[in-house]
């Protein structure tokens, strides 16, 4: 089988990497960014950056199945002018222009990396996204998102390549940057947090997790033009998951129980509603569809995938 991958050099391709290379039956090649890095003997192939323009011809020879997980990556503070014209350019134009030409190169399967923002923001407690839900997008980031899966289906339907579309939650793991890392140094630094009392659910995925659940969307004949979420199969509290954090490490998490209504009050007039909601609300999905009909579990529990964080090896 032979496999191409975007986003090789992102925290989530470098994975799919270490985790393929161990794949006897599958020959790699990644697509990378930077000219420097080009090198077709060993499976790389320079592409630039991700748009209606690229040619991919080069890399998509003989290549079998595209896991495309490059993107224009979700953006607390955009700068930009247009944010949602500028992950349209990346994530619907750049993604369809490449799957056009995998089309064309004779590419077998597509499988698209995209987002749990495609279902919404928040979820009701104990009323998690299923894969079949209607998609609401609150962002630009999501919207493109689910512009770019219609687009993939559609192509799909026209030309008979497979389309598989994997919605992650927070992604975490060995390397992991964003909020879960100012996370783990607010724990290790032994901070006093106000986090003690919050009874919200959040579903996350471990990276290891993820890959697997890739891996085997590589061939899995039930996975063609099927929407999955992902999810470690166990959902946390913000408590939860930062006493977690602090065990994994070895360390107690210091949290102080402030009610989550003062919490709410406190973040909204000092403008930071978005995180509060990250923090205090709920977001849960339901992976019942993607173990069932793909006869998968998640290898790793919560417990482990945050031990892992932390393991040497790592």
């Amino acid at each position: 089988m032979r496999v191409l991958l975007t986003g090789a050099t992102g925290f989530l391709g470098r994975a799919v990497v270490a985790h393929l290379y161990r794949q006897n039956q599958i020959t790699l090649s990644s697509a990378v960014r930077s000219p420097l890095a080009q090198d077709g003997r060993n499976g790389r192939f320079f592409v630039g950056d991700l748009c209606a323009s690229n040619d991919w011809s080069e890399a998509l020879l003989g290549q079998q199945v595209v896991i495309h997980a490059a993107a224009r990556a979700h953006i607390m503070k955009d700068e930009v002018h247009n944010p949602l014209a500028e992950y349209r350019r990346v994530n619907v134009d750049g993604t369809l222009n490449l799957a056009r030409q995998a089309v064309a190169a004779g590419v077998k399967r597509f499988i698209f990396i995209s987002s749990i923002k495609v279902n919404g923001e928040t979820t009701a407690l104990g009323r998690p996204f299923s894969a079949n839900a209607v998609p609401a997008p609150e962002d630009p980031y999501g919207i493109s998102k689910l512009e770019a899966e219609q687009g993939l289906m559609q192509l799909a339907a026209e030309t008979g390549m497979e389309v598989v579309t994997i919605r992650p939650p927070l992604v975490y793991g060995p390397g992991v940057k964003g909020n879960f890392a100012s996370m783990i140094k607010l724990v290790d630094k032994g901070i006093p947090l106000p986090f003690g009392a919050v009874g919200n659910k959040r579903s996350l995925v471990g990276i290891d997790n993820l890959v697997d659940l890739i891996i085997r969307c590589i061939d899995h004949p039930a996975a063609a033009n099927q929407v999955f979420l992902a999810g470690d199969g166990a959902d946390l509290s913000t408590t939860e998951l930062l006493r977690g954090v602090g065990g994994a490490m070895g360390k107690p998490a210091r949290l102080i129980p402030v009610p989550a209504g003062m919490l709410q009050l406190g973040a909204t007039l000092l403008g930071r509603k978005a995180m509060a909601q990250r923090l205090l609300g709920s977001l849960q999905v339901d992976i019942s569809k993607t173990c069932e009909l793909l006869d998968w579990k998640p290898p790793y529990t919560v417990e482990e995938g945050l031990r892992r964080c932390f393991e040497p090896s790592n």
